[in-house]
């Protein structure tokens, strides 16, 4: 049976003085992008209603409510400040790795070039695995340069000759030109390259949480099953929605998730609800001040 913890706090605090040398075996973060801008999100409840203001699928018509809002800054005074604040993180998260644990930084294009650099200096150029383009198809497009619609995702080996990777736990996909290969292969898939395809959260799918950097299971699903073990632990030091916790326990791993944003604490005990989680170290205080508004 898997278990999780999750804390509340200053994850470079609890890094170092929570989480021993070498304990854990797959690391994920996605902190934030550094973009300058307020990150906001507001969860749209959406119900069938004849003279509702929203037409979808087969025609038919539902009306949205707006729900609860949540934000954050991403928001450095520099791209040098961004980079102070991580390389601390990236330390301990290589002291935590176990020698065959795998790490992997989710970016984007405005950091991702100084983050390898960094971590190439942290974990050695030869651990750089590979870097992953989750790219994807929504939202508006710039009419002064190429849109952007993908995400950088770095994987560093801290052993590059020994780490693990589930070779047929891998997902398949379609051919893109089924047609030139045989009906055996066509029916069978093929194995995904390191430029992955997948949608972002839907605005009012059942994986929705409202929080504003939510990422999509599918794509979290793959690097858990891929580059993990049942009832291994994982880590989250930037854990938002708590996605990674949940793909976690979903396939039978353990989680240690950390987040110092309280709608994030609140996000992730209502998606782990039906598992085995506990809040360490908790200001409960500021919790219950959060929930009354007080």
């Amino acid at each position: 049976m898997s278990n999780h913890h999750l804390y509340y706090g200053d994850n470079l605090v609890i890094l170092q003085e929570y989480i021993s040398d070498e304990s854990v075996n797959l690391i994920y973060i996605d902190p934030p992008f550094n973009t300058g801008k307020r990150q906001q999100r507001t969860k749209i409840e959406v119900e069938l209603d004849a003279r509702g203001d929203r037409v979808g699928f087969q025609g038919k018509t539902y009306r949205t409510h707006k729900g609860e809002t949540t934000h954050y800054a991403d928001r450095f005074e520099s791209s040098d400040a961004y980079l102070q604040f991580l390389r601390p993180r990236f330390e301990e998260a290589y002291r935590v790795l176990h020698p065959n644990g795998s790490f992997f930084l989710h970016i984007d294009y405005r950091e991702v070039h100084y983050c390898k650099v960094m971590l190439d200096e942290i974990f050695g150029r030869e651990s750089f695995m590979n870097e992953i383009i989750w790219a994807y198809d929504y939202g508006g497009r710039a009419k002064s340069r190429w849109s952007a619609k993908h995400d950088n995702i770095l994987w560093y080996a801290k052993t590059p000759k020994h780490y693990t990777f589930n070779f047929d736990e891998m997902d398949r996909i379609p051919y893109m030109a089924p047609d030139l290969v045989s009906k055996a292969k066509a029916a069978r898939g093929k194995t995904p390259t390191d430029v992955w395809w997948h949608t972002i959260v839907s605005t009012n799918g059942s994986e929705r949480t409202g929080y504003p950097t939510q990422k999509p299971l599918g794509i979290l699903n793959r690097i858990v099953k891929i580059h993990s073990s049942p009832g291994d632990t994982l880590l989250d030091f930037f854990a938002g929605s708590g996605a990674f916790g949940e793909s976690a326990a979903l396939h039978n791993r353990s989680s240690i998730l950390v987040d110092n944003n309280i709608p994030a604490i609140k996000c992730i005990m209502k998606r782990l609800a039906n598992y085995s989680i506990e809040l360490i170290n908790a200001d409960y205080a500021a919790l219950n001040t959060h929930e009354t508004g007080s």
